[in-house]
């Protein structure tokens, strides 16, 4: 069944067809008019609440029509979630970085939800994944502890803004690598720091690399720095990269945003799978609130190297591989297929949603339907699809399914 889904356009999003959100939009409907003045951020599916998606031959939402077929969620998905969709699919192009941000563990979660019911507006953790489309910008995870100490001596204008002693456990490693006793200080002391104070240092900080050699704006990060600092002048979160992983996923390479794992998404586009939730403890990047004792109490402060940071998928046949995260909500399966042979998809205990992102040709549960980029399809449990691209052409499709 065919899905209408929704696009969402905060102010970070990539403009008019410069999104792939708005170009897999105009595609999956050509009645559907680009606005080139207006970002596309995301595009939503499934059943949230805040996007839902319509069952465009039914007219009817997913949400509706799941309570009436409830084969078609399936009984190891019900007994586990009941009648739901626990997760939620997007796709997202992004043109300036979003907020630096954790989400909290399921107890967690519902400890937050039940004495912040305001804030915390439900009791479920938000694990994610995000799969790079184009080149994905992003920071991720604490940086090594030996790289947050090379920063910190070329930074005089951070370290002259925190803690003394908070600075000296750093560089001297004086517990011997206890990133939490190291680490939290640190981050404490800089999320605590007055704006006016970080405000004036990252200024005084670009002003001096603006006028440095090639070298030095290389390591310190000079370009990350100006453009974070031109989107979010004197923000906190501008100091993120020298605490945080850069990294640039090439399309294809994924990263897992556990539970309490400090990201932000900085530029590019990507398909994220999420559970459904709407926690986020937010640390930077953002004029929205940051609540610093819940953030500085929940962080994972464990050091990460890039490589720890990719998620890999395990190759399931000649024309799919799954990223299977560990959590039940959700995994995600990207599809390949090149004409003019048909593939059949594996058979899932689970309701799946399904966005091609590339290619054209047909689908086939019962009866074919012509698909090509932008179509989005729901698939019952237990059922499977038959993808048959044009002649000389392919279909690239990602599939979110329930990782039961």
């Amino acid at each position: 069944m065919e899905l209408q889904c929704k696009a969402l356009h905060y102010d970070w999003g990539k403009v008019g067809s410069e999104s792939i959100v708005a170009r897999l939009l105009h595609s999956a409907d050509s009645r559907i008019d680009i606005d080139q003045t207006k970002p596309y951020a995301e595009l939503w599916m499934g059943t949230h609440p805040n996007g839902p998606s319509l069952i465009i031959e039914r007219n009817i939402l997913l949400s509706d029509y799941l309570k009436e077929n409830l084969d078609a969620i399936g009984p190891a998905v019900r007994k586990k979630f009941g009648v739901a969709i626990p997760f939620l699919l997007k796709i997202l192009s992004i043109k300036k970085a979003l907020s630096i941000q954790a989400h909290p563990n399921k107890e967690h979660a519902e400890q937050l939800h039940k004495n912040f019911p305001d804030m915390y507006k439900d009791p479920n953790h938000k694990p994610e994944i995000a799969i790079a489309l184009t080149s994905f910008e992003a920071l991720c995870g604490f940086r090594p502890l030996s790289e947050i100490r090379e920063f910190l001596k070329k930074l005089p204008e951070l370290t002259n803004i925190l803690s003394k002693e908070a600075v000296d456990r750093v560089l001297t490693n004086q517990d011997q690598g206890d990133n939490n006793k190291i680490l939290r200080p640190l981050f404490e002391s800089l999320m605590t720091c007055e704006k006016a104070s970080v405000s004036n240092s990252l200024q005084n900080l670009i002003n001096r690399l603006e006028k440095d050699d090639a070298s030095n704006q290389t390591f310190l990060l000079y370009s990350l720095l100006r453009r974070l600092h031109s989107d979010f002048p004197g923000d906190v979160g501008c100091w993120g990269p020298y605490f945080l992983n850069y990294i640039v996923l090439h399309p294809g390479q994924a990263i897992f945003l556990k539970p309490n794992l400090p990201h932000a998404y900085l530029s590019g586009d990507c398909v994220e799978c999420m559970a459904c939730s709407d926690n986020v403890i937010r640390a930077g990047l953002t004029p929205k609130h940051i609540d610093v004792p819940t953030l500085v109490d929940m962080l994972d402060y464990n050091s990460y190297g890039k490589d720890q940071l990719l998620f890999h998928p395990q190759l399931e046949d000649a024309n799919s591989c799954i990223w299977r995260p560990p959590v039940p909500d959700f995994a995600v399966v990207k599809i390949n297929v090149v004409g003019p042979e048909p593939y059949n998809t594996q058979i899932r205990p689970s309701p799946s949603l399904l966005i091609v992102t590339s290619g054209a040709g047909s689908a086939c549960d019962t009866e074919p339907v012509p698909v090509r980029a932008g179509v989005v399809l729901f698939l019952k449990a237990s059922r499977q699809l038959t993808l048959t691209p044009t002649a000389d052409g392919h279909i690239e499709a990602y599939q979110a399914i329930c990782n039961v």
